[in-house]
């Protein structure tokens, strides 16, 4: 992906968002430092590395996760009295 100068992106800008939505992304920098990306609208959204795993061992699920409460709730449901 090429890098362009701030400056040279003001004076070329047409040409430059034309290569873009060619499919020719693009970096825009000011003083060296990447400011901003310039991508066609239709271009795939990037790749989000998941953290899987973090949390090991640090938390735990009971085993009756999936039936806890389940008399109040049915009471609330029925509106019944505990």
């Amino acid at each position: 992906m090429k890098t362009i100068d701030l400056h040279e992106a003001d004076t070329e800008f047409s040409r430059l968002v034309d290569e873009a939505a060619g499919g020719e992304p693009l970096v825009i920098a000011r003083d060296g430092k990447p400011v901003v990306k310039v991508v066609p609208l239709d271009a795939p959204a990037p790749f989000v590395k998941r953290r899987r795993g973090f949390l090991k061992g640090q938390i735990s699920v009971p085993d009756d996760f999936d039936t806890m409460g389940q008399e109040e709730i049915i009471a609330m449901f029925e509106g019944e009295d505990e």
